[in-house]
């Protein structure tokens, strides 16, 4: 067996990444002090360039306390920026900068910048960056009339068109006291959003289906058979996938998992509705990765009222049929037998790891199984994997899931041909 020494250690999304963090005049302007935070956690670095609207919102001794760089302002300030002291702010931070976020942008501050406005330093500094090298990503916020009003929308897909990448809102209470879209995303899904602009696009253009959890397999109208698999590592694959490029559907048993952003999920209990979902979803798909922990048996014939006890101490009367096997019902079709579909199966074992996971990748007849000792993982954050091939096995040490399942979505890239 080989282990890989860094297959967790690679960088994503914003960590080691310097972020100009714009705030335009608005309420949210609260959320972008924990945003700030949030991404110096993350590994980034911060710079907060702040409208003087902005600062009637929030302070800068705030901001700069947060990011522990000197906040500024105007296009007049002659401070020294980005080590340069030659009173070009709007030149020397946008060049440091691997991308400028505006969160909050304000209805205002967007209809400047689709006319080329640049009246104060942010706008500037927003107009002088090198387009091609540094991204500019705007969050709006505003009230709901302000963000369905046409003039706005028709700013949104023309800032969209000019090359500017514009976050969706959300939806929810307002300041002003109604209710409806324009609140600004909050803080973890900026972060996520950033996190997922810069991932590598490894699958892009690929469709992948992912299970994830456990399958609940009634008896009766109450009670059922089922697992303790959390369904959190199928979830973390399938946020993987979507930050990778690819377009994902995530077929999730029950579960109480919010869904990742940009993914298509689809409910299911049982095993035989589980079956059901990845048929449906399986021929349009390029990666069919089998996370989820679907049961192998279920009820013959469910009672179809509550069973209860009749006092005597006799267990009542119960027959199991197998479930169909879903993996290797996938892994034997003729999209995956061409290579067309590649499948990875998962194996939660509870000893001799590596023994079992070969023997499962075998009869399975997939070209990567992917095993891990289940009581140490189901319900927690963390997890260790087995890859398994036909040219050996490859550790992933612990690991949180969510580093785990970059390292898996690298490994079926290249495995595909991608990398």
């Amino acid at each position: 067996m080989t282990e890989n020494n860094n297959p967790t250690t690679a960088r994503f999304g914003v960590e080691g990444r310097h972020i100009v963090l714009g705030l335009s005049g608005g309420i949210a302007c609260y959320k972008s002090a924990e945003l700030c935070r949030a991404l110096i956690k993350a590994g980034a670095t911060v710079q907060v360039v702040m409208t003087p609207s902005a600062a009637e919102f929030i302070t800068p001794v705030t901001m700069q306390a947060l990011s522990g760089r000197t906040v500024f302002m105007s296009q007049w300030d002659d401070r020294t920026a980005a080590g340069v002291d030659n009173n070009m702010a709007h030149i020397n931070l946008s060049r440091e900068a691997d991308a400028i976020l505006v969160a909050p942008a304000s209805a205002d501050f967007m209809a400047k910048l689709l006319h080329g406005r640049a009246d104060e330093l942010l706008s500037l500094m927003c107009l002088a960056r090198p387009i091609e090298q540094v991204p500019l990503i705007l969050a709006p916020a505003m009230n709901r009339e302000m963000w369905i009003h046409p003039a706005t929308q028709r700013n949104v897909a023309q800032l969209a068109a000019d090359g500017a990448h514009v976050l969706g809102v959300g939806a929810g209470f307002q300041a002003c006291g109604e209710v409806g879209d324009g609140r600004m995303l909050e803080p973890d899904e900026l972060l996520r959003a950033l996190d997922s602009f810069f991932h590598p696009k490894l699958l892009a253009g690929r469709r992948v289906v992912v299970t994830a959890g456990p399958t609940f397999e009634a008896i009766d109208p109450v009670r059922g058979l089922t697992n303790r698999s959390s369904g959190k590592m199928g979830f973390a694959i399938a946020q993987a996938a979507q930050m990778a490029g690819a377009e994902v559907t995530l077929i999730a048993g029950p579960v109480g998992l919010t869904t990742p952003d940009g993914v298509t999920r689809v409910d299911v209990e049982s095993a035989h509705d589980m079956l059901g979902a990845v048929q449906l979803a399986v021929p349009q798909a390029d990666v069919f990765v089998a996370c989820a922990a679907v049961a192998d048996w279920t009820a013959a014939q469910p009672a179809t009222q509550k069973m209860k006890k009749d006092g005597t101490g006799a267990p009542p009367a119960l027959a199991f049929k197998e479930t169909v096997d879903i993996l290797a019902t996938v892994a034997q079709s003729d999209r995956a037998q061409s290579g067309a579909l590649y499948c990875v199966g998962f194996a939660a074992e509870s000893h001799d790891l590596l023994a079992n996971a070969q023997a499962k990748r075998a009869k399975k007849g997939v070209p990567l199984l992917v095993g891990n000792i289940g009581p140490d993982t189901f319900g927690r954050d963390h997890n260790a994997l087995l890859l398994v091939t036909a040219d050996g096995a490859q550790a992933l040490p612990e690991a949180p899931k969510q580093v785990l399942a970059h390292a898996l979505v690298a490994q079926i890239a290249n495995a595909i041909g991608v990398l």
